[in-house]
């Protein structure tokens, strides 16, 4: 058997029906895996990045970086939806590639989707960390400095000349911190969560998607009113000199940054296992989740350039400045840092729940130990999965910076649409009899579009980022090779 066996789709289907011991439970409805999507979608990038944007890179114009980022993830959204429905599996983009260009093609991507789903976890952990410290001090409640930071922090060579205070030499240097406890502690929470069950944590996300959309259209509704349409001229203000500062090649740079905030709506193609009509349900939730969170990404960032002018937004909580800066209650700005605590807090949910569906996925192929597989017999869920994921993201999340682990994610995504795109096209030519209840329009012209797209974000990633991504999946190879490899089910099976 050769590096690229293809396992058949009739089996990936077979698998996805069989009951017993290993079965997951189909419990998630149309509006579950909306919400699931919008979950994973709307969280810091809503309350934090769209400032920073605005103020460093596009100015006015960063309603137009996030619909650049919308329109490239709705090609990879429109492949995602005719794969989800022509082989609905839980894997994602690895069962996907299984069945389009083979084995180690699938490997690769399978252990990609490690990197994306545990370190955007890890990073959105941090993030939440600092929004429920904020929380915590409006109400004069303080945790102690060295239990809300990791006790190393990432430095640049810049940095160093810079003499930025705790940056002694290039790399990770020590801050004197002992942990980052809150963060540790949303990560547990949200793990227990998902090993009680699917059910229950859709429902979990559910109600915090609802809490934080009602509270990000308040803060809209708030805002309209304050709007001065003096804010929006220049919309697209003139280059500083430095590409990437304002003008066209800042409205380019900022879709780069706004790419983080869209991560996640891939993660409801884990679920198919687990949803209860996966063939018409999963582009549902894949395409319905994108298609709300570009809506409210565009309209929030039109109504705060609109508020404030974009030089004053490059601050931790740019929504909560803008609110007090026209003078806005005081409950407001509590139910925006409630509102960004949930909502981060939903997106690792979301995040370690397809995190242990790949493993979960991988382990039923013989690529992974069978503990990866192991299904709690009263929740019926990949417990163990679940809880050496947040245990592993526990650390990383604890311990790392938020500079190291958020370079990870961004590529680990792209990658994975890129594949997911071309598998599309691939399954259209080696298939074209498969049944397919959703088809991407326009095909071969939507995937090539989204991989171009793609792997043009991916090219204005920092080296460093690339360096990382080739280490990663260098000892992914050697896990391949030392154990997957030889262990693999569809390799044991005669042909």
């Amino acid at each position: 058997m050769t590096l690229f066996a293809i396992k058949p789709i009739a089996t990936l289907r077979a698998e996805a029906e069989a009951t017993g011991e290993h079965a997951l439970t189909r419990a998630l409805g149309p509006l579950n895996l909306v919400t699931l999507g919008i979950g994973a979608v709307i969280g810091a990038g809503i309350f934090v990045i769209t400032g920073q944007v605005a103020a460093l890179y596009a100015g006015p114009a960063v309603p137009l970086s996030m619909i650049l980022v919308g329109v490239a993830c709705a090609f990879a959204g429109l492949c995602y939806a005719e794969m989800a429905s022509a082989v609905p599996v839980a894997g994602s983009a690895y069962t996907y590639a299984y069945a389009t260009m083979g084995e180690f093609a699938a490997w690769i991507i399978g252990w990609d989707l490690v990197l994306e789903y545990a370190a955007g976890a890890a990073t959105v952990g941090v993030g939440w960390s600092g929004h429920f410290v904020s929380l915590l001090g409006l109400f004069g409640v303080h945790i102690p400095a060295s239990l809300t930071a990791p006790p190393t922090q990432l430095c640049t060579a810049t940095q160093v000349a810079a003499h930025v205070v705790g940056c002694a030499h290039p790399g990770l240097n020590l801050t004197g911190a002992i942990v980052n406890l809150p963060a540790v502690a949303i990560v547990a929470l949200m793990s227990a969560v998902l090993v009680i069950g699917i059910k229950e944590s859709a429902r979990v996300n559910s109600l915090i998607v609802i809490l934080k959309v009602g509270i990000v259209l308040l803060v809209v509704l708030v805002g309209l009113p304050h709007v001065m349409p003096a804010n929006w001229t220049p919309f697209i203000p003139p280059n500083t000199g430095e590409w990437g500062s304002y003008g066209w090649s800042g409205v380019l740079r900022g879709a780069g940054l706004v790419f983080f905030s869209y991560i996640g709506f891939d993660t409801v193609s884990t679920a198919a296992q687990e949803s209860k009509n996966p063939q018409r349900d999963m582009p549902l939730g894949i395409l319905g989740s994108l298609a709300i969170c570009t809506l409210l990404y565009v309209v929030v960032s039109a109504v705060l350039v609109g508020m404030v002018p974009y030089g004053e937004l490059n601050l931790p909580a740019p929504m909560a400045y803008a609110m007090e800066r026209i003078g806005a209650p005081w409950w407001i700005r509590v139910s925006i840092d409630v509102g960004a605590v949930l909502g981060i807090g939903s997106v690792i949910l979301v995040m370690l729940l397809g995190q242990s569906r790949v493993f979960y996925s991988m382990s039923r192929d013989g690529l992974l130990g069978p503990w990866a597989g192991r299904v709690h017999p009263r929740f019926r869920t990949p417990y163990l999965s679940t809880i050496y994921t947040g245990i592993a993201v526990c650390f990383a999340t604890g311990l790392l910076p938020l500079q190291l682990l958020g370079t990870w994610v961004n590529i680990g995504t792209l990658l994975a649409f890129v594949l997911v795109c071309a598998g599309v096209w691939i399954l259209r030519h080696t298939r074209p009899d498969l049944e397919r209840p959703f088809r991407a329009p326009l095909v071969p012209l939507v995937p090539l579009l989204g991989i171009l797209s793609c792997l043009g974000l991916m090219l204005t990633l920092p080296l460093d980022t690339w360096v990382r991504l080739f280490v990663w999946l260098a000892l992914g190879l050697a896990v391949y090779f030392g154990y997957g490899r030889r262990h693999s089910f569809l390799r044991r099976t005669p042909p």
